[in-house]
């Protein structure tokens, strides 16, 4: 029975030729564990908010923790977090620390996202 399926893909998926061309492009697995720690990073809902708040402007610890109602450790905890996953980038004025998005990519991913889950 198993023959027969396999048989039947070989016929209309292209055959095996096409399993050995998809293993060759197949992303490496340090690659992978990469971009699955970015979507873990982009599960949490306070994550989302810190981004989605950056999305508009870039704000010092203080201007988040206000944003978003809650205490600056917390806060400090989970944009360290994000900055260790190069999804934001901080710039230092003074004793200031100023966060944003580390690029455009981020910005895309989550605009995309945004507009995929409001889409009815």
């Amino acid at each position: 029975m198993e023959n027969i399926i396999q048989e039947q893909c070989e016929d209309t998926c292209g055959g095996t030729s096409n399993i050995h061309v998809l293993q060759e492009q197949l992303i490496s697995e340090q690659t992978a564990s990469s971009l699955a720690e970015i979507f873990k990073a982009l599960g949490d809902p306070t994550r989302l908010k810190i981004i989605h708040t950056l999305l508009k402007h870039e704000l010092c610890v203080h201007d988040i923790v206000q944003v978003l109602e809650m205490g600056q450790s917390a806060v400090s905890h989970q944009l360290r977090y994000l900055r260790n996953l190069r999804i934001v980038k901080r710039r230092k004025v003074g004793k200031t620390v100023f966060y944003s998005l580390d690029d455009e990519h981020i910005e895309q991913i989550f605009v995309q996202m945004l507009q995929h889950v409001k889409h009815s």
